[in-house]
Order: structure tokens, then sequence, then C-alpha cells
């Protein structure tokens, strides 16, 4: 089966005078899927938005967006694209209606009011259409912005951290809006720094680390990568050596040992390997405990063992 790209780029390079922004930029992103791009502050995940949205030029290389050239064709771009960046774009002097109405004149769209009204509507903004934008939450904001971003129905919504402060409860619903949008056969392409966020959301993931893409996959995938980590607390020092061989041949790696916890722990790929098989194989050797773990990988850790970077995602804009 042939895969339709809704993006797609090849060794996009992008420079700001010293600094090598985008260092060869390979993405591809199937069509009505969610694709989560991470990576560390200054990895190039803002830039390659930018790009992809057409904002900027790429110095080398190639992309199509929706189809279309982002250089050759960047008006078609634009026509079937949608973007919301880090900063909410929409006027806080202007009602929530009056906001989607001026997008969709500036889009020279001849029903305005009534796909304003659908929006309003969608988002849950309806009784608040007609208060001032500045009087709304920053979780409404944000809502209003992405229905904005909406207005022409875009086959390619870019979105660069759309839930960046906002409470628990806004976060949710900016995240169901994304997997309605994806249910009716948009394409997301997501940059956030909540990295449980992209768990949830993603069908693929690109990490990216030094203006390049440096692995793919969905998230079971890249968690697959490093494995999970057994753990067990032992009750003597002397039973480490014992813990130890038994980690090691159930992991098929060299167990970490921290004599002065009473630790040992090791990495494993095994997916047959569970938390009761360990703890019986532990007592069936004779260590004693006083706790047992068997933690699957996050995204988290994922991210900073692929990266050597913590879990922090933000990005100055370019």
């Amino acid at each position: 089966m042939t895969t339709t790209y809704a993006v797609l780029s090849e060794g996009l390079e992008k420079h700001f005078g010293a600094v090598h922004a985008l260092r060869g930029l390979d993405l591809a992103v199937a069509q009505g899927t969610v694709c989560g791009v991470l990576g560390p502050n200054g990895a190039g995940k803002t830039t390659a938005v930018r790009l992809l949205a057409t904002l900027l030029r790429p110095d080398a290389g190639s992309a199509r967006v929706a189809g279309y050239d982002v250089v050759r064709e960047a008006s078609a771009v634009r026509r079937s694209i949608g973007v919301t960046g880090q900063y909410a774009s929409v006027d806080g002097d202007l009602t929530g209606r009056q906001n989607l109405r001026l997008f969709a004149r500036l889009h020279r769209m001849r029903d305005a009011g009534a796909r304003a009204a659908e929006l309003l509507d969608r988002f849950g903004l309806t009784e608040a259409a007609d208060r001032p934008a500045s009087t709304y939450s920053g979780g409404m904001r944000r809502r209003l912005d992405l229905a904005a971003s909406l207005i022409r129905r875009p086959a390619v919504l870019f979105l660069d951290e759309p839930t960046t402060g906002l409470d628990p409860a806004s976060r949710n619903g900016i995240r169901d809006a994304v997997r309605a949008l994806k249910d009716d056969g948009t394409t997301v392409v997501l940059t956030t720094q909540y990295l449980e966020e992209a768990d949830q959301l993603a069908d693929d993931i690109a990490l990216m680390d030094r203006g390049r893409v440096a692995h793919t996959g969905s998230p079971a995938e890249l968690k697959a990568l490093i494995g999970a980590y057994a753990q067990a607390v032992v009750a003597h020092p002397d039973a480490l050596a014992d813990a130890a061989a038994v980690l090691d041949r159930l992991t098929g790696n060299e167990p970490a040992l921290d004599a002065a916890r009473g630790t040992v722990g090791a990495v494993t790929s095994d997916p047959t390997l569970t938390l009761p098989r360990l703890v019986r194989e532990l007592d069936a050797a004779g260590v004693p405990l006083l706790d047992v773990t068997l933690r699957q990988p996050t995204l988290d850790d994922v991210f900073l063992r692929l990266t050597g970077e913590p879990a922090d995602v933000k990005e100055p804009v370019a």
C-alpha cells in the first residue's frame, strides 16, 4: 500500500547568521495522522514549522505540504494549511465572533458569519461569542485561536505548543479538539512541551536533535528502543550480588548496584518479563526483598536517553 504524505521534506537547511538551525531535515507525515515533533531547546522545531508553513524560506532542500512545494507554490500551501503559533493571534478588542468573521473575510469567504457561528459552537464559545476576547480565559483564547486557524477547513494544521501555560482542563479541551480534527481527516503537526500530550495524541513522533530528525516511530516503538527498567530493593546489602545475578539473567544486561540504597536495577527489552515473574525469580534465589518494580518507559525517558537532554522542550521562536 502506498502511503500518501501530507508533509514531506528532504534535506531542509536553514541558517540565521552563524546559527545553523536546520541541518538536513527529513520529515514525512502521513495524511490524516497526528505527528508529534519533539526536541530539546534549539533543536529546530519552531524553525521547521515556520518553514513548512511558508513563513520562512529554506536555504537548501525541498518540502511539499498538502501536495504543494513550499517555495514554488507557497500561495497554494497557505490556502491548504492552518497555523496556531505559540501565542494567541486574536484581537482582544474584538469579540470572539468578530475575530472569526474578520479571519473569514480576510480569506474572502462568502459565508463568513455562518462559518464563524459554526466554529464558535464547535469550540464551546457560543455563550461568550459577543464578549471582547480580552475578557476570555487563557484556555478560551487558545480555543478561539485554534478556531481561527480552521476557518478554511485546512488539509494540514500546524500547532506550535498550543497548550503551553494552560490549566489541565483547558489542555484537555485542546487535546479533544485535536482528536476530533484527526477524525475529520485533518493532518496535524504538533510541537509540544508536554510529552504525555504527544504520547496521547501522536500516531508518530519525530524526535529532533541539532537541526535534524534523529529518531522516528510511534510512541510505543520509541519506548521499545530503551526498554523497561527492573529494580529490586534488598533487605540486606549481602543480598545485592544474588539479586544482581537474577536481573543479569532475566534482562541480559549488566545491572547497576547502589550499595548505600540497597538497590539493583537493569534495563530490559524482553516483553515477556513481567513483575510477577521477576518477584518469583528473586524469591526462588532467596533474595530478601523490600520492594520490586518493573517500570515501563515514558516519552520522558526516551527523550533523555536519545537526546541526552532533560524533557524541557521549550524553544525560542526563530
